[in-house]
């Protein structure tokens, strides 16, 4: 079967927000291409041993690349393609009222199912987060480190490899906080990167939700792959839909989102935690740091710390 690549070439500030807006028009799948996740990366010598100079020589540092695939079975004709195309790009207009987006433009090739399936796996190579977390894709042979510890991952279809700002504060704050015998929720887990973190760093019991079915269906994938599946379940819905999670109380809940999207869970999101218990969130823009804030504030959170990365911010808070 052939599938529509469409792509958005815009900047780092607005791959998050054209990300969700393609996925609610539909997409199967989405990809992001920034040369940046690559460039922001712990500088150390020995990080660049993981890089291929070759590709970052090839790749425009200023733009970043959303790609969206649609199967022809689903845009038969010309007419359904260009309307996709037309309602994306309003998508677009409407998110450079708030954001920065580059260039903005938007472009369209046909490509077949395997050829889309391993394209992106030449960006994808072994790195460290946080102080002990290395990543590896299971196509990659690398050494452990003394301390370390794997994560096996294959986001294929879902966001969130750890090389994304956004992911990888998640991770070393999870590092930071999971002292062992936790339950976690991870909303919005993507490809699970952040739910199989918290596993292997010690709780007990860990779940995670996603809209996305894709999503589920990778993350199950890469829950097996890392053999912490006895601890972690996975469940497609909103947090408030899914009946298995009435009355789960939770130490941790950690939200890689888009700050709207926090600002609409955070209180809810409360009634799912332990008194004390904290909420990680990120996927955050800088602009919008003071609205999360407010928002925490009035839905009952203190914030404990703040980092960022990039353009990007990660917000602490604890349960009052």
């Amino acid at each position: 079967m052939n599938w529509y690549q469409i792509t958005v070439h815009t900047v780092t500030e607005a791959v998050e927000a054209i990300s969700y807006a393609m996925e609610e028009m539909g997409a199967k799948g989405v990809e992001i291409v920034d040369p940046k996740d690559i460039l922001w990366q712990d500088k150390d010598p020995l990080a660049w041993d993981y890089i291929d100079e070759d590709l970052l020589a090839g790749m425009k540092q200023d733009v970043a690349l959303v790609r969206c695939y649609i199967s022809e079975e689903e845009l038969p004709n010309q007419t359904l393609l260009e309307n996709f195309q037309l309602t994306l790009q309003d998508k677009v207009m409407g998110i450079a009222q708030f954001l920065p987006i580059g260039e903005g433009r938007i472009e369209t090739a046909t490509m077949a199912e395997d050829e889309w399936a391993n394209a992106w796996k030449q960006y994808y190579k072994p790195f460290h987060i946080g102080e002990h977390i290395f990543v590896v894709p299971s196509w990659e042979e690398a050494v452990d480190e003394p301390g370390d510890i794997r994560i096996t991952m294959d986001p294929g279809m879902a966001f969130g490899t750890g090389t994304h700002e956004t992911t990888s504060m998640c991770a070393a704050l999870l590092e930071e906080e999971i002292k062992g015998g936790e339950t976690v929720l991870d909303v919005g887990c993507g490809s699970g990167i952040l739910g199989i973190t918290a596993a292997k760093l010690g709780a007990s019991k860990v779940i995670c939700t996603d809209l996305d079915p894709n999503a589920v269906l990778v993350a199950k994938d890469n829950v097996e792959k890392n053999q912490v599946a006895g601890n972690v379940e996975i469940y497609k819905g909103d947090l408030l839909d899914i009946q298995e999670l009435a009355g789960i109380q939770a130490d941790c809940i950690v939200a890689n989102i888009i700050a709207d999207v926090i600002i609409h869970l955070a209180p809810s999101a409360r009634g799912f935690l332990k008194e004390d218990g904290l909420f990680l969130s990120s996927g955050i823009i800088r602009e919008r740091r003071d609205d999360v804030e407010k928002s925490l504030a009035a839905a009952g959170y203190t914030v404990l710390k703040v980092v960022e990365l990039g353009s990007w911010v990660a917000i602490v808070s604890r349960k009052s």
